[in-house]
């Protein structure tokens, strides 16, 4: 039970300028030889994307989290390309980039026109184990409550088409063109969800469970929690603590569940104001503790979560990961960084270079630049 599952999508780029690079076909064979499915490509051919097998703990994560990255970074240098971690690129342009020849990216062209063309963003999936739907179902809609706040822990897209957009999370704002996205509504069972599909699909808007792209959702095929709310995290270590972060609150939640506490369900519009200020400021801003009906600082109730799952962490083993949220609350979160890299330099290929750096920090030295390599 509680599971874990990760999906990442990376961006290819040229280190010389900076910008996008569309060879995801040019590095499949090969990744594929030494990755079978777990790299894949997306609609975007400057995109790649990174599975892991299903984990039974962070522990597992981490080892197959680091191992893909490492495989595709060495792929990538091989061809004298990097990979970079952000949910935005910061001024490669989506007018440009090339697309997969896939029926299924065909079907969505034609159907979504410029919003799919348009969707030059990166992020991480992550899938949590459940025992049985219909406590998946109770479950999802007490975490809806806790999105904004990992949202703003993840925040890596402050810029988007060469411009410092405002935001630390613009991923966000150009995610929500898509239908059928955003926090969805409570469902009172398993039933209920399946009604709701089946009319979607009866009526012509969708033909699966796929189609619907919340920021939670229940996988169509699996019986998992799919988390899909956050920017893709720069370093390996982010991903790794917000995947854990996500498994602690679904099992702590379980563990109240099982005592017959359950947690308050909010509306999504409420839940909206929290996810708006997230994109908006990341971690600097005010969410609103809607129990106490009072803003509160971002960082603050970062650490009412934390205290929240303390208890069902030495039985996840995840203790240690979640001290890595505590340092992305020190040291700021990838939007933060970037932003910091872009004043001391001035240019967005600046930028680019730190987010290359970054990408691979922690990684094995075999992944390192040559004049990284310690001595």
């Amino acid at each position: 039970m509680f599971s874990i599952g990760v999906e990442e999508e990376f961006q290819i780029v040229d280190p010389e300028t900076g910008a996008l690079k569309a060879h995801i076909n040019e590095m499949l064979p090969r990744g594929r030889e030494l990755l079978g499915d777990q790299i894949k490509p997306e609609m975007l051919q400057s995109m790649v994307e990174l599975i892991t097998t299903v984990c039974k703990d962070v522990r597992e994560v981490r080892q197959q989290v680091t191992h893909l990255r490492t495989t595709v970074s060495d792929l990538a240098r091989e061809r004298d390309l990097r990979i970079v971690a952000a949910g935005t690129h910061p001024f490669s342009h989506w007018q440009t980039q090339s697309t997969t020849d896939h029926e299924r990216y065909h079907v969505l062209e034609e159907d979504l026109q410029d919003v799919v063309r348009s969707i030059l963003i990166f992020g991480l999936h992550v899938h949590i184990g459940m025992p049985d739907r219909q406590t998946l179902i109770e479950v999802m809609n007490e975490v809806r409550y806790f999105l904004p706040h990992i949202l703003a822990l993840s925040t890596s897209s402050p810029f988007w088409l060469g411009r410092e957009t405002g935001l630390k999370s613009y991923r966000t704002i150009v995610w929500s063109q898509f239908p059928r996205t955003g926090i969805p509504d409570p469902f009172a069972s398993w039933q209920e969800y399946e009604s709701y599909v089946d009319l979607l699909i009866h009526t012509g808007c969708i033909d699966n469970g796929k189609k619907i792209w919340w920021d939670l959702r229940p996988h169509p095929l699996y019986n998992t929690l799919e988390f899909r709310v956050c920017d893709m995290p720069v370093t390996a270590d982010e991903t790794i603590a917000i995947a854990a972060l996500f498994q602690a609150v679904v099992a702590r939640l379980y563990q109240l569940r099982s005592r017959n506490l359950g947690f308050r369900t909010y509306p999504s519009n409420l839940i909206l104001e929290n996810k708006w200020r997230a994109a908006r400021y990341g971690l600097d801003g005010m969410l609103i503790d809607f129990g106490k009906r009072e803003e509160a600082p971002a960082r603050d109730l970062m650490e009412e979560l934390l205290s929240f799952v303390d208890p069902v962490l030495d039985e996840l083993g995840s203790r240690d990961e979640l001290e890595t949220v505590r340092r992305i609350m020190r040291v700021g979160t990838g939007a933060d960084r970037q932003l910091a890299a872009f004043r001391r330099h001035g240019n967005a290929k600046a930028v680019v270079d730190h987010l290359i750096e970054e990408t691979i920090q922690g990684l094995p030295v075999a992944s390192a630049q040559p004049d990284q390599v310690p001595v």
